[in-house]
């Protein structure tokens, strides 16, 4: 049966626009719809928005501590409402140039269909009362912050990372609630822009998937810069209380409140599965969105699924990899394949990179777990630019790299080399055969994999020759 699209993807953001720009290098005719704008929740909300704010901050904390530099420290004068004007100017050089919908309509012969998304088959997808059919349906619709259900909150009203950026200035004190990754960063990057934080969070420590031991280090820097955190809190109401917002609960069973001028939500994603007629249409739901196989194919053979809609890794960089696979898998006589081995960086300052499992998962897995650590404090690099807080940790089960954790100010770019070593199932004396190249902080990577060589070449030292030749 002949249909109008080969492609119809809903949704635009990070999976939909790297999908629509895969489907024009293989010559499909593709039709993509999107309710607001191009660039989803990485462009407007995410990545980009926080990342720009995180560089105005680290600017003014170099400024404050300009003297370790051997140069006069000044306490920088900031204007927070052209902080957050910057902000939407690197947003509009983004959307009017990469993420422009003319560039994917012009450039790509990309369609482009603004409207209310509701699938109404396996091969329909209805845009306010408009049928488009076709032989694919690719499901992008992303996820938005989730709120918890506390008392008063919706009354006293909150900031998430939806909604922080369309202010035109940011309030002057703020109580996080979360302690994942958005919000660690911004409570960093509001605490140097000269906003009092607070940060609440529900267990013991922050960032509980990554390495405690590389946490505990970041933590304590955040400290240091004035973060004020609490652990093991229960939150139980929000309240306003002589023109503040208040937060009641406990901290270590202990009753406590916390106010500020505002309260920001960051207590994890909920999928945007409402209103797509998923359900009616055969799709299964399952509480951490749409239930994908491992060719990301929902349980309707025609419909796949991608990104957070999917509820597998809730970053940007997987969830265009795993659009990609999906149109494979329709389109090519091949299998498409979800990843399972997904990388990730907190974007604080240290970075902190994570890639496979942290030593205490390894120890759980594996046998024969050994666990090694570079401290930056020992390169040379790391003094010279005045940052040796940090540290490299690698796991390995069986002399195989199973686990790599990086804290450092670029870790998000050192990651990429231990990652690849866990996927091709590397030894860590393998990478001790690269030169690295000095001074940079990668070379504590080859440090690290010189340790484990040098301990293998320690066990056969009686062969060395001694004799002169």
């Amino acid at each position: 049966m002949a249909h109008d699209y080969d492609l119809i993807i809903v949704g635009m953001g990070s999976a939909g626009m790297i999908a629509a720009e895969f489907a024009s290098t293989l010559n499909l005719k593709t039709v993509v719809v999107e309710r607001t704008r191009v660039g989803g929740d990485c462009l407007w909300t995410g990545c980009l928005p926080s990342k720009a704010l995180l560089g105005s901050a680290k600017v003014a904390h170099h400024m404050r501590h300009a003297d370790e530099f051997g140069l006069t420290s000044v306490d920088p004068q900031i204007d927070t409402a052209q902080v957050w004007a910057r902000i939407r100017q690197v947003q509009q050089q983004i959307a009017s140039t990469d993420d422009s919908p003319d560039r994917y309509r012009e450039e790509l012969g990309v369609e482009i269909v603004f409207g209310t998304a509701k699938v109404g088959g396996p091969h329909t997808v209805e845009v306010d009362g408009r049928a488009l059919d076709g032989k694919v349906i690719l499901l992008c619709t992303g996820s938005r912050p989730a709120v918890p259900r506390l008392p008063g909150i919706e009354d006293a009203g909150f900031l998430t990372s939806e909604s922080v950026f369309e202010l035109e200035t940011p309030p002057k004190s703020t109580v996080f609630i979360g302690g994942g990754p958005i919000a660690v960063e911004m409570a960093q990057g509001f605490n140097r822009l000269g906003i009092k934080v607070t940060l609440l969070q529900r267990g013991p420590r922050l960032l509980p998937r990554d390495e405690p031991a590389l946490v505990d280090i970041l933590t304590e820097k955040l400290v240091a810069e004035g973060v004020d955190l609490h652990f093991n809190v229960d939150t139980d109401k929000v309240t306003r209380e002589n023109g503040r917002k208040v937060v009641h609960g406990s901290e270590d069973g202990e009753a406590r409140t916390w106010p500020a001028e505002e309260i920001f939500v960051a207590a994890g994603r909920k999928p945007n599965v409402e209103g797509l007629g998923l359900e009616e249409s055969g799709v299964k739901v399952g509480p951490r969105g749409v239930e994908v196989d491992g060719r990301m194919r929902t349980a309707v053979p025609s419909i796949y699924a991608s990104g957070d809609l999917a509820g597998r890794y809730l970053f940007t960089h997987s969830a265009g990899y795993e659009a990609v696979q999906g149109i494979i898998d329709a389109f090519f006589p091949i299998r498409g394949k979800a990843p399972d081995f997904v990388p990730w960086c907190t974007f604080t300052d240290p970075e902190l990179a994570h890639a496979g499992l942290t030593a205490a998962e390894a120890e759980e897995a594996h046998s024969d777990v050994q666990v090694w650590r570079q401290d930056l404090s020992h390169s040379d690099r790391a003094r010279a630019d005045g940052t040796p807080e940090g540290a490299i940790i690698v796991v390995t089960a069986k002399k195989r790299v199973v686990g790599a954790h990086v804290l450092a100010p670029s870790a998000g770019e050192m990651i990429h080399e231990l990652a690849l070593a866990i996927r091709r199932r590397m030894k860590l004396e393998d990478l001790a055969g690269m030169v690295h190249v000095y001074p940079t902080l990668s070379i504590a990577i080859g440090q690290v994999a010189s340790e484990a060589a040098y301990s293998r070449a320690e066990r056969f030292r009686w062969l060395v020759k001694r004799e002169r030749r």
